[in-house]
């Protein structure tokens, strides 16, 4: 299948590595500009430099609307557009029961993981609506359809967060603004490390072999983003499956 995404400019948060990283590369390679937003930016101003003209660094803390609204912003202003949004911005640590857990802490999960993607969600609708309409993709979890020992800061944001999905796609498919979310299953990225040395729930004694790659996730993230998408919109897709994975040419 081929994935053709010229001329549209793509945003993904957390984009100084892993999964957001991974997908501006992959979402480049198939002809988007790319912003890459993340709360410091020397990791993304690199990435941006080694892809070139289409990609552009911003500094944004998903936690503050006014930083959301800025980086879409600045997109418009250096490609013209805001065709795809990748709520990619998320965090796990610090992983705990909660009679041990740190409120300060637990409620910054909830700052990024869920009050992140509403205000992606708030800044980039009104921008795509008159252009015509866009993607949203937030990133998932089978976390937010369990529960898991130690998680209920991840497993209640992401469940929120496949709510969010769920009311903006209801709110704007009419307008053809396309609210879909990924869950891609465990993937080789920082945040594992983090789960492994955590020792707690069963998720913290698989191998590293047993996790895709960020790859993967970013080419799913470009399907997501084309017409064969579509017909997972207004709930999750997911990655864990052969049929997932065929589909977006992830196995022969």
């Amino acid at each position: 299948m081929s994935i053709d995404l010229t001329g549209k400019t793509a945003l993904i948060t957390g984009a100084s590595r892993g999964i957001g990283e991974a997908a501006a590369r992959i979402m480049a390679e198939y002809g988007a500009n790319v912003v890459l937003a993340a709360r410091s930016t020397s990791d993304c101003e690199r990435i941006s430099a080694e892809i070139g003209d289409k990609a552009l660094a911003v500094a944004c803390d998903v936690a503050r609307y006014n930083d959301v609204e800025s980086a879409i912003s600045k997109a418009v202003s250096h490609f013209g557009s805001l065709d795809i949004l990748v709520n990619n911005a998320g965090m796990i640590d610090p992983i705990a029961r909660i009679e041990d857990s740190d409120p300060e802490a637990w409620d910054q999960v909830v700052d990024v993981n869920f009050k992140g993607v509403y205000h992606g969600l708030r800044a980039a609708i009104p921008v795509m609506k008159p252009q015509g309409g866009g993607v949203i993709i937030n990133i998932s979890s089978g976390a937010a359809s369990a529960a898991l020992e130690g998680w209920s800061h991840y497993c209640a944001t992401k469940a929120a967060v496949l709510s969010l999905t769920r009311c903006a796609h209801r709110e704007n498919m009419s307008d053809n603004v396309s609210v879909v979310g990924l869950s891609p299953g465990t993937v080789a990225t920082e945040m594992q490390r983090s789960i492994k040395d955590s020792g707690i729930n069963p998720v913290s004694q698989l191998s590293w072999s047993q996790h895709i790659s960020p790859e993967w996730v970013g080419k799913a993230i470009a399907w997501l983003a084309t017409d064969a998408g579509r017909a997972y919109d207004g709930d999750d897709f997911s990655l864990k499956t052969e049929e997932a994975r065929r589909a977006v040419g992830l196995i022969a």
